[in-house]
């Protein structure tokens, strides 16, 4: 194996194959050493964070899996919090994607003047581009286009598939009466048809979810739904 890459919460390695290997870490984002999701630094390490939310992944993958949805998954060793999946290349140097049904975070940070806190949000979608210097900057499908990091096509192609996959998660939290709140996704190109498929991860780490209107910790929300 060859390291290619160190995240935050992650590092890739390259395998013989032409697959890559995901190992969780248990670093979580967040500042101050308060978790957010949303933040773009690692603000906690938390014991076992990295196989919780690998276990939060697989679950989520292989449902995806089985109703159709593509992903980049292939395999996750729990045990050594390792996860195998199919190579794919991002869009410009990398998005993320927010799907949020309730007004919290950067998002009533930026709009606070017209939202309330918790206010219902009909499954919006927004785009930021991962840019730590920037601080992740919000950008229009417009721009997106114009600059050539994606297409009007792509993007409605994005957004349904962003909605559709945390409609799955939603539903499925809420079976153990959880909510979700809102929650961050990533997708890439896989194959030579550049089909846009989900990657990175599905956990507590890039998701808010509340029981009862009480905020669930990224370790406690792996005990809860699991």
């Amino acid at each position: 194996m060859k390291l290619t890459y160190t995240g935050k919460t992650k590092d890739v390695y390259a395998l013989e194959d032409g697959n890559y290997l995901l190992k969780f870490k248990d670093d979580v984002t967040g500042v101050d050493g308060v978790f957010d999701p949303g933040a773009n630094t690692v603000g906690l390490t938390l014991e076992g964070a990295g196989r919780a939310g690998l276990r939060l992944t697989k679950h989520f993958f292989e449902i995806l899996k089985e109703k159709g949805i593509p992903t980049h998954y292939i395999d996750a060793n729990i045990e050594e919090a390792t996860m195998t999946v199919k190579p794919a290349e991002v869009f410009g140097k990398g998005l993320e994607v927010i799907c949020r049904f309730r007004a919290v975070g950067s998002f009533l940070r930026r709009y606070g003047l017209y939202a309330e806190e918790g206010q219902a949000l009909d499954a919006f979608v927004e785009v930021t581009l991962k840019d730590d210097g920037r601080e992740d900057p919000p950008i229009s499908e417009d721009a997106l286009d114009m600059l050539g990091i994606l297409s009007k096509d792509e993007y409605q192609v994005l957004k349904s598939l962003t909605q559709q996959i945390a409609h799955v998660v939603k539903d499925e939290l809420a079976k153990k009466e959880i909510e979700l709140y809102d929650i961050k996704f990533e997708f890439g190109r896989v194959g030579e048809s550049k089909e846009i498929v989900l990657i990175d991860e599905i956990s507590g780490g890039n998701m808010r979810a509340y029981k009862n209107g009480e905020y669930i910790e990224p370790l406690e929300l792996e005990k809860m739904f699991l």
